[in-house]
This record gives structure tokens, C-alpha cells and sequence, in this order.
């Protein structure tokens, strides 16, 4: 248990000094970039690439290969788009050959939720310490802590708003391009076992693995191409906050009135608390907007952006009944009709204040859809738990 506490500690310092990098608004390390693609190139049997410097991925898309649709990797080889992209798909198979070298040597959790062990849930829903205590072992703990961490934050938080800020544009390069320094999850989980001393891995392995590390520490999103390679900086702003629930440093983008990751060139993506959505639903949120917006998850992001109580009131809900909150004392519960033509099927919404205090001070307002049966406030909040309204209102204090 010592060894392991030991060892994990050191692991949550590689860790953070992934994440830094992940997340790093620092320039580009050209020099370094250039001269690890290149020895990527090598392995490949192609001689270093041109190099095409730009600010953002927006602007590197414009110097990509015209496709006209999305590749498949399976046919492209024999199309002209295909010639073009053939670095790309060949460096695609290098990774997957080193991954797959190394993965013979790793035992690695799922990525599945539903395919995971009880010690390998235990490890994603406990403290890291009170984890080991618990039997968890250090390899579960590594990759929960370690590889699921990066993703969620970087992968998840960062990479994830990007593309969906670029598509459809983006998609026709699906597969053929990569992500720099938000590629971090996949190289750390296996850099931190190497460090650790947990597995050997082969020379050439290690070599390939040292190349994939430089890249992503020094850049932001390339595509290699014949003969020459385009390239980004990094980014130039990233807004971050703590991701509930996370046991591991996870983080989340987020800002309330601008970019939450931002290129030089003024390009990014829009965040909040941790979804992507349009750039109206940060500069320019209004109830007519919301109404004639389809997606569930960006109409939430721009209601909580006005706020539920404006727009209960600007949009006219009508109040079912007002309770006082039992697991949230001196806070009130209100429960509204939705409107069907927004929200489809009858529901209502219950407006509840969080029970822990966000980073500013303030404790915000959100709201839960509840079945359109339910009458009673303090039920409603109940069933949000999967408690009866008896049983939630004999709780202390909710979070």
C-alpha cells in the first residue's frame, strides 16, 4: 500500500505536467515540433516535410486538400484525395502499431462505463487515496486517474468544442489529422507507466513514444501531407473550471461572455460549463432565440445564461407552486409548467438554488425537467434523487 501511495503521488505529477501542456497558451516550440514530425516521416520512408505554419485550425483547413466529403480511410488510397492524405493514413498506422505494441504490455481499463469492473468503477468514483485503501490497484488507479483524466480534460473540454465549433468543415479531414497538444490522454498513459518503472516497453516503442511526446508538448492540431505539413499553434486562451464529480483534477472550459478557448487569430469555440454551443448563446441569449432553438442541451446552456427566472418570466411558464427548500435552508423551490411547443411532450421544470457555493461566491439557480404529474415542489426535488418527498425532505443538506 505504501509503494502504491508512492507511486500514485508521482503519477498526479506527471499527470499534472500533462495536463499543463494540454492546456498551455505558451508559442509553439517550432524547432522541436518540426524536427519530431519529421523523424516521424522517417519511420514512414518519407523525407521531412515543408512545413506551413498558421494561427488556428480554422486557418489550416483552408490549406488542406479539397475533398469535397469525408474520407474513408478504407477507399481514399486509390482517389486522388487519397494520394494526398497517404502520409496521413500511413502515420495513422504507425500510431496504431505502437499502441497496439504497447497495449500488449499494459493492462488498461475500459473506456466503457458499463464494461468496467467494481474496483475500476470504485477508482472513478472515490478519492485516489481512499481508492488503494479500498483494494483498488494501482494499474485501475492509473487509468482512471491518469489517461480518463486527460481526456476529460483536455480531450472532452478542449478538443471536443473545437471540432464542433469547425464542423461540417472539419469532418471531411475526420481521421487524418492530429490533435497536438490535445492529444495528451493517449500519450500520457502510456509515458507515465515508462516513468514509473510499471512496464518495459520495447526500444523502438520507447523511441516512436518519445517523438508522439515531443509533438504534443510543443503544437497544436497538424496535417501531414506529401511533402509538406500544416501546422498550428497552440492555443492562445483557455478558460477552465473544476468538473464536478471529479476525483482527479479534472476540469472543464467555461466563460459567461466570450471565447472559452481562443486561437490568435480570434478564432475558438464557445463553452459553458463545459458544452459547446453557439456563439448567440454567449453574446446574445434571448428567449426568441431559445425558443426556436431544437437542441436540448444548448436551450439549457441559454436559459442558465439568461437566467430561469428571467426567462420563466420572459417567457411567460406558468407557476405550479412555490415550497421551501428542506435540503437547502433559507432557498425556495418553484415548479413551472414548460410549454409544449418548446419542450414536446407535457413536463415541468423545477427551479432549485445549488446547495454548494460556485467559485465567485454565488450559489446558481438551475433547473431539472420533472414529470408533468408531479404537483408538489419538494416531491419533484425528491424524485430528482430518486427519493420519495418524505425521504428528501429528512436530508440534512443536499449538494
Amino acid at each position: 500500500m505504501a509503494l502504491d501511495l508512492e507511486r500514485w503521488q508521482a503519477a498526479a505529477a506527471i499527470r499534472s505536467e500533462w495536463t499543463e501542456h494540454g492546456l498551455s497558451t505558451a508559442p509553439a516550440d517550432r524547432a522541436t515540433a518540426e524536427a519530431a514530425i519529421g523523424e516521424l516521416y522517417g519511420l514512414i520512408g518519407r523525407p521531412p516535410p515543408r512545413f506551413d505554419w498558421v494561427d488556428s485550425p480554422q486557418q489550416a483547413i483552408d490549406l488542406l486538400p479539397v475533398t469535397g466529403a469525408p474520407i474513408d480511410l478504407r477507399r481514399c488510397a486509390s482517389t486522388d484525395a487519397g494520394r494526398s492524405w497517404d502520409v496521413a493514413i500511413a502515420l495513422v498506422n504507425l500510431a496504431h502499431q505502437l499502441r497496439t505494441s504497447m497495449d500488449r504490455r499494459t493492462s488498461s481499463a475500459s473506456d466503457n462505463w458499463w464494461e468496467l469492473t467494481a474496483d475500476q468503477r470504485l477508482a472513478r468514483t472515490r478519492p485516489p487515496l481512499e481508492a488503494l485503501a479500498s483494494g483498488v490497484g494501482l494499474e485501475d488507479l492509473l487509468d482512471v486517474g491518469v489517461r480518463d483524466s486527460l481526456r476529460r480534460s483536455v480531450g472532452d473540454g478542449v478538443r471536443i468544442p473545437l471540432r464542433t465549433a469547425l464542423a461540417p468543415r472539419l469532418e471531411r479531414f475526420n481521421g487524418l489529422g492530429w490533435y497536438g497538444q490535445h492529444d495528451v490522454h493517449w500519450v500520457a498513459h502510456y509515458d507515465v507507466r515508462q516513468r514509473l518503472g510499471r512496464r518495459t516497453f520495447g526500444a523502438d516503442d520507447i523511441e516512436q513514444l518519445g517523438l508522439w511526446a515531443a509533438i504534443t508538448r510543443s503544437c497544436g492540431w497538424w496535417w501531414p501531407l506529401q511533402g509538406r505539413c500544416v501546422i498550428t499553434g497552440r492555443t492562445a486562451e483557455v478558460h477552465t473550471e473544476s468538473a464536478p464529480g471529479g476525483w482527479h483534477g479534472e476540469t472543464r472550459t467555461h466563460h459567461p461572455g466570450a471565447l472559452a478557448i481562443r486561437y490568435a487569430d480570434g478564432t475558438g469555440a464557445y463553452v459553458w460549463h463545459g458544452t459547446p454551443v453557439p456563439d448567440w448563446v454567449i453574446n446574445a441569449p434571448a428567449v426568441e432565440r431559445i425558443l426556436a432553438e431544437r437542441n436540448v442541451e444548448v436551450r439549457r446552456c441559454a436559459i442558465e445564461r439568461i437566467g430561469w427566472d428571467t426567462y420563466a418570466d420572459q417567457a411567460g411558464l406558468d407557476l405550479v407552486a412555490v415550497a421551501a427548500d428542506p435540503g437547502n435552508p433559507g432557498c425556495e423551490l418553484q415548479l413551472y409548467d414548460l410549454p409544449r411547443q418548446l419542450w414536446g411532450p407535457p413536463a415541468r421544470v423545477l427551479l432549485a438554488v445549488n446547495g454548494s457555493v460556485e467559485r465567485d461566491g454565488h450559489r446558481r439557480r438551475y433547473g431539472l425537467s420533472v414529470p408533468a404529474d408531479i404537483d408538489d415542489p419538494v416531491a419533484a426535488a425528491g424524485w430528482s434523487y430518486g427519493l420519495s418527498g418524505t425521504q428528501y425532505s429528512s436530508l440534512l443538506r443536499r449538494t
